[in-house]
């Protein structure tokens, strides 16, 4: 199922260059490594900044009273994710795999 996806956006992606160029560069290289490599890359390139993932891991975990979690990534939906459900049942904070935001159950006892 995963690659009929990824072929069927290959294929609407390869329609939108030729509607817009009128070429028929094939984009299955482009796609789905020449992005990534290039988008990486743009990260790793100026070390006076900081990655994504160690701006997401200078927030603290969140604490929440229930055993579930709910994470949209954001307040304003339009910003988010979709929402995921988080167990908290294990000692250690729990992740959200959309946005990497981390949670702990506070016990309050």
């Amino acid at each position: 199922m995963a690659a009929f996806g990824r072929n069927n956006a290959l294929t609407m992606a390869t329609n939108l260059m030729k509607t817009l160029t009128g070429s028929s560069r094939n984009l299955s290289g482009i796609v789905s490594s020449e992005v990534s490599t290039s988008h990486t890359q743009k990260w790793m390139q100026d070390t006076s900044k900081k990655s994504p993932m160690e701006l997401i891991n200078e927030v603290p975990p969140i604490k929440v009273e229930d055993r579930i979690a709910v994470c949209e990534g954001d307040s304003n939906p339009a910003l988010g994710h979709p929402i995921e459900f988080i167990c908290l049942d294990k000692d250690e904070p729990a992740v959200c795999k959309y946005c990497g935001l981390r949670y702990v159950q506070d016990h309050h006892h």
